[in-house]
């Protein structure tokens, strides 16, 4: 899964929001930073290049991704670590950071309550979160061929997992919860560039979930084949381009613990 989702997602979903997240929190001048679901190194890359004077952690959950992007990305420190369960002592970062990954936390005012407790007071947590799954080009088309393959009951993990955390006024609860204070939350289009839609397709068959939901079907390779021939004929053969979009929220540990 982690060639797969390098090879084939990175480049097109994750780093031009990367580049976007990363001058966000430059801007905040971070001395000490904590990457939670890290994945490949999208962001820890964009983030070193942005703010060089930055001591970076990087952490993800999959042993398999932190090794894969420990390579990729040698000037950060990596290490594999549960967002829930954070390895690291009380107030020991200014600058919390995760793209994409707070859909996946199974508790998320728990993972936030770690969050809040490894920042310094009045240190800063930005995050970002996918839409829904119909404001993404490349995932709604995916998502309605797949359906249309799999009409028996299709995986739903695109819509329900990482496009299932859009609401700003939950992820506010969340965080109140947890005890931090959200700041604000922006929605951010921008474009995902792409070599073809069939490699497109291959990145959501092959480096998501979706591969093993598909993996015990006895006609797995006819819904490969449909699916990606449905988003090519959407989108067109060659080059492609979509509009993705996503929330991007900025919040902060107040001091003495109020949210």
């Amino acid at each position: 899964m982690p060639d797969a989702y390098q090879r084939h997602l990175v480049p097109v979903f994750f780093r031009p929001f990367a580049a976007d997240l990363a001058a966000r929190a430059a801007a905040l001048r971070p001395h000490r930073v904590l990457e939670l679901a890290a994945g490949t190194g999208a962001l820890t890359t964009a983030l070193l290049d942005a703010a060089p004077g930055a001591r970076v952690l990087a952490t993800d959950l999959n042993d398999a991704m932190v090794t894969r992007g420990s390579a990729q990305e040698p000037r950060a420190e990596w290490r594999q670590a549960d967002a829930q369960k954070l390895p690291f002592e009380d107030a020991s970062f200014d600058l919390v950071l995760c793209q994409f990954g707070v859909m996946f936390f199974p508790d998320r005012p728990g993972a936030y309550a770690e969050v809040r407790r490894v920042l310094v007071p009045e240190g800063r947590f930005l995050f970002s979160s996918w839409g829904p799954v119909d404001s993404h080009g490349y995932g709604a088309v995916f998502q309605d061929a797949l359906e249309a393959a799999i009409p028996e009951g299709a995986p739903t993990f695109l819509r329900e997992i990482p496009h299932g955390y859009a609401d700003p006024a939950v992820v506010a609860e969340d965080l109140a919860a947890a005890g931090l204070r959200l700041d604000a939350a922006e929605d951010v289009t921008l474009d995902g560039v792409a070599e073809s839609a069939a490699s497109v397709a291959i990145g959501f068959l092959t480096g998501t979930p979706v591969s093993a939901a598909l993996a015990d079907r006895p006609d797995a390779a006819a819904v490969r084949d449909a699916v990606t021939r449905a988003m090519t004929d959407a989108f067109g053969p060659g080059p492609v381009t979509a509009p993705m979009t996503a929330t991007v929220y900025a919040a902060r540990r107040m001091p003495g613990g109020a949210a």
